[in-house]
C-alpha cells in the first residue's frame, strides 16, 4: 500500500488537532486534580520546578498526607502513602510500613485529641516534595505520668518525601520535639 505526501495544510490541521487533544488532556487531569483537592489543606507557600502533571501529583500527595495529620482520617493516609512506604528515619520500637504512621498518629492524638495541622511551605522538585508543617491543639490527654490540663501545644515539623506513582514512598522527617515536650511539661526550660 502507498501513501501519499500529506499536504501542508492538512499537516497543520494533524497539528492542530493533536495539540488541541493534548491541552484538553492536560486540562482534564488539572480538573481531575482540583476536585482531588477539595477539602485538603492548601500550602500557604507553594513552590514546584514545573506545572506538569508529575508536579501536581507529588502536590496532592503532599497535602493527602498533611490532611491525614491535620484530621487523624486514615483514608488520606493509605491515599497518600505507597504500600512499599519506608520511613527514613523511624523513631526507635516503632515497625516499618505505611501503618507506623497510623499507629503513631494515634498515639499522639490521644495525647492531643484536637490537633491540627497546617502546610506553611511546599516545595517541590522532580519527585521530591520538601513540607514545612506547623502543629496546634491542647494537651488534655495522658502522656507516660503526665496529665493536660489543656495546655497549648504548638509546634513545626519538617518532612522530605519521595513520590512514586502518585504516593509517598519515602520520607525523612524532623520534628521540633523539644518544643513540645516542654508544652507537654515533661521537659523542663
Amino acid at each position: 500500500m502507498s501513501t501519499l505526501p500529506l499536504s501542508s495544510i492538512t499537516r497543520r490541521a494533524l497539528i492542530t488537532t493533536a495539540l488541541a487533544a493534548a491541552t484538553l488532556a492536560t486540562l482534564a487531569i488539572a480538573l481531575n486534580a482540583q476536585a482531588a483537592d477539595a477539602g485538603l489543606p492548601a500550602p500557604h507557600h507553594l513552590a514546584a520546578d514545573s506545572h506538569s502533571a508529575r508536579a501536581a501529583t507529588v502536590v496532592l500527595a503532599a497535602r493527602r498526607y498533611a490532611a491525614f495529620w491535620d484530621t487523624g482520617d486514615e483514608s488520606y493516609a493509605k491515599l497518600a502513602l505507597s504500600p512499599a512506604f519506608v520511613d527514613r528515619t523511624l523513631p526507635d520500637g516503632r515497625p516499618q510500613g505505611p501503618e507506623s504512621p497510623l499507629k503513631a498518629s494515634e498515639a499522639f492524638r490521644a495525647v492531643v485529641p484536637d490537633l491540627r495541622a497546617q502546610i506553611d511551605d511546599l516545595v517541590v522538585a522532580g519527585d521530591r516534595a520538601s513540607v514545612h508543617l506547623h502543629f496546634r491543639g491542647h494537651f488534655t490527654g495522658q502522656f507516660q505520668s503526665l496529665k493536660g490540663e489543656g495546655q497549648p501545644v504548638d509546634f513545626q515539623a519538617f518532612d522530605l518525601y519521595r513520590v512514586k506513582e502518585g504516593r509517598i514512598i519515602e520520607n525523612w522527617h524532623l520534628e521540633d520535639n523539644l518544643t513540645l515536650l516542654r508544652q507537654l511539661g515533661a521537659v523542663k526550660p
